[in-house]
């Protein structure tokens, strides 16, 4: 259903962001449905959704990777990314925030906020994307609109508003009332193509005027000219343009939300796609876009103009069966063209920019440009990956890259066959240029492939699709953890000096550190203080080189080594036997022997786990966390018999909790997993992985 090309005012980029199951790839199916890409909405347990396109998805009733789609509203075009709920997945997530402008928050209205709906809402958070609320599923058994929007101002924000009311309760609603417009609109069968609109039921009549007061007195707030007006001439002098302009201005701050509830299948979504239309920023109200020059480093700003040059970001790699490597890419300024040639300034290559498709999820339409503000998929690059930076070949800008978490978990993979074994290699390739949480590499000592990501259940998926994709038959090791080093003491101060001579030229390298302990979580830092040339600046870098190449393998057990700073202070040269080498060595050396004698400690991933049981299991459940070195964080009442029991656990003692779980609770509780932090280990932990590494 294409539509003539809207002007930059009227192009939509959000994204459905959400807890797993609260609906989020239903809302995406019905406002597909109401705008007309399909002509029946496929469920997520049938296996017949657009956005949960990968066998994975539908087997499982989850998503794995966000899915694009272009749709049509009202003159508006509206770019959807359904993002996976799933912690696993939260790169999906991140990824995605990135490059969109706005997003719509979807609520179970039976559980309210659940752990990942807080998880999402602090990235929406991180990258400032205003938001929208939806609380799906409000007309099931146990769903309630007012109780799901008190878990939003307890947990998440106290700026969340309805802009709709829902007219009934649980399976007797049909319709919601617009406090903007102060009109009902009603449906009377579930799959109406339409909405009526008429009065407002005389029953709701006070508790409507409550809310619209409390909406409008706190959408004018945001606006000093509208607030002016407001004292003035109170809520009913204003009129509906002027109340619908002060929630769009408010939404567009960043720090209120406009809520709405329903049912994601049902014709209510329309009233979704209104608020995207009405509330949600075009990229022309998003502000410049910076960068950096990729040579001088200086500021660059690209406003969102086609008259600019241009300026976009690959945020998803994908491998796609009938048209190989795709790239989805969002064009900050400028206009790129199909057949044209590109910078890569992200790695200084020239790129040819083959064809230009416009997803609807795994379908394609062909296009011949996509212009700025405007989301696509290109086909034919060859060295871009997540996060580069394709820019105008005579104005390159580098863009602001996207930072993924370390994966945590680790397994190690061989294939079952000889054949099978170039064909792994090729699929582990293809598959960790998708997925920028997957990595991949071969250990020295073993020699075996160890692949690394965010939870069993990521490693799990991509084995999965390696057998399917990529027809590699494998087998598995048990689960590992990615343990790190750091040190404990500060100020240590130690030598590294390389001398060699064998006849000839020789060998020299000699340099002093100063090692401490840096913040957890900001990593390796360098400082350079070296003063009247002890140490030629030439040889500055091979000695950082030589300290980061050391820092891959810890002294405890050969894990690497992190949260340190290095303070070159001190060293000397000689004006012949001196060379790079020689001074990364010295680096390496002094590296070595100076987190010896700082106190080194052995650190373990640390998840933040929240389980959601029905009351009567709660001890088992808290009881079996505390057997798990398990630390009781928070416990909840989430509605009549279900608590919410927050705790952090070592990501060590986790593994298969997912079944402990439901044989505890007769399959009637669910968990979920982030990694929350680093800590120390405890002695008698360090001391078995110690010995089980020195086997």
């Amino acid at each position: 259903m294409a539509e003539k090309k809207p002007e930059m005012g009227k192009i939509r980029n959000i994204g459905i962001i959400a807890h797993i199951d609260a609906g989020k790839t239903t809302t995406t199916e019905g406002i597909l449905y109401r705008t007309g890409l399909k002509h029946k909405i496929g469920a997520v347990h049938e296996g017949g959704t657009t956005t949960d396109w990968m066998d994975q998805e539908r087997e499982r009733g989850i998503t794995i990777v966000s899915a694009a789609v272009t749709c049509y509203w009202k003159g508006h075009q509206i770019n959807i990314i359904d993002t996976p709920g799933h912690i696993d997945f939260t790169a999906e997530v991140e990824r995605s925030l990135r490059v969109l402008d706005g997003a719509c928050v979807v609520f179970d209205g039976k559980m309210g906020v659940e752990s990942q709906s807080e998880t999402v809402w602090r990235q929406a958070d991180k990258y400032k994307v205003p938001r929208i609320c939806f609380i799906n599923k409000i007309n099931q058994t146990g769903g309630d609109f007012y109780k799901s929007l008190e878990s939003i101002h307890n947990r998440l924000s106290k700026r969340a508003f309805p802009v709709h009311l829902p007219i009934g309760f649980e399976q007797s609603i049909n319709g919601i009332v617009d406090l903007v417009s102060m009109k009902a609109y009603t449906y009377t069968e579930f799959h109406d193509h339409e909405l009526v609109m008429g009065e407002i039921p005389a029953d709701m009549m006070d508790q409507v005027k409550k809310y619209r007061s409390l909406l409008i007195e706190n959408a004018v707030s945001e606006d000093e000219a509208m607030l002016e007006k407001y004292f003035e001439v109170g809520e009913d002098g204003l009129t509906e343009d002027e109340v619908r302009h002060a929630v769009r201005a408010a939404v567009l701050g960043g720090k209120f939300y406009a809520v709405t509830g329903g049912d994601g299948r049902g014709v209510i979504v329309e009233k979704v796609l209104d608020m995207v239309n009405d509330f949600l920023p075009s990229p022309s109200e998003t502000g410049s876009t910076w960068g950096t020059h990729p040579k001088t480093g200086d500021k660059i700003e690209r406003k969102a103009s086609e008259a600019e040059p241009l300026a976009g970001l690959a945020f998803k790699i994908t491998t796609d069966p009938f048209v190989g490597k795709l790239a989805y890419f969002r064009v900050y300024s400028g206009v790129l063209k199909a057949g044209s040639y590109v910078l890569n300034s992200s790695t200084g290559t020239k790129e040819r920019v083959g064809r230009i498709v416009r997803m609807q999820a795994d379908k394609r339409e062909e296009i011949e440009q996509v212009v700025a503000g405007d989301i696509a998929a290109i086909v034919g690059l060859k060295g871009t990956t997540t996060g580069h930076t394709l820019s105008d070949l005579t104005d390159p800008i580098v863009l602001e890259n996207i930072t993924f978490p370390e994966p945590p978990v680790s397994i190690a993979i061989e294939p079952k066959t000889k054949a099978d074994q170039e064909k792994m290699s090729l699929a582990l390739q293809r598959l960790a240029e998708e997925d920028p949480t997957f990595r991949v590499r071969v250990d020295d000592e073993t020699g075996q492939t160890i692949i690394s990501g965010m939870g069993e259940l990521h490693l799990e998926i991509l084995v999965d699709r390696m057998k399917r994709e990529f027809t590699v038959e494998a087998n598995i090791g048990q689960p590992q953890v990615a343990y790190r080093e750091t040190i404990r003491k500060d100020a240590v101060e130690v030598q590294g000096k390389f001398v060699r001579q064998s006849g000839g030229r020789g060998q020299y390298g000699d340099v002093w550190l100063r090692l401490s302990q840096n913040e957890a979580g900001k990593g390796f830092e360098f400082i350079n203080a070296i003063k009247g040339g002890v140490v030629p600046s030439e040889y500055i870098t091979p000695v950082r080189k030589g300290i980061e190449e050391a820092m891959s393998n810890g002294v405890i057990a050969g894990y690497p080594v992190v949260d340190i700073k290095a303070e070159l202070y001190d060293g000397s040269y000689h004006d012949v036997d001196s060379s790079e080498m020689a001074f990364s060595i010295a680096g390496s050396m002094a590296l070595q022997e100076g987190v010896k004698k700082a106190s080194p400690t052995l650190l373990e991933p640390v998840m933040k786990v929240v389980v959601v049981t029905p009351e009567a299991f709660m001890g088992d459940v808290i009881g079996d966390l505390n057997s798990k070195r398990g630390r009781i964080e928070s416990m909840e009442d989430l509605s009549s018999g279900i608590k919410e029991i927050t705790a952090f656990v070592p990501l060590g003692e986790m593994f298969g909790y997912t079944t402990t779980l439901r044989s505890n609770t007769q399959g009637r509780a669910s968990s979920s997993m982030e990694l929350a932090h680093y800590s120390d280990v405890p002695n008698h932990v360090a001391e078995a992985i110690i010995a089980k590494n020195s086997k």
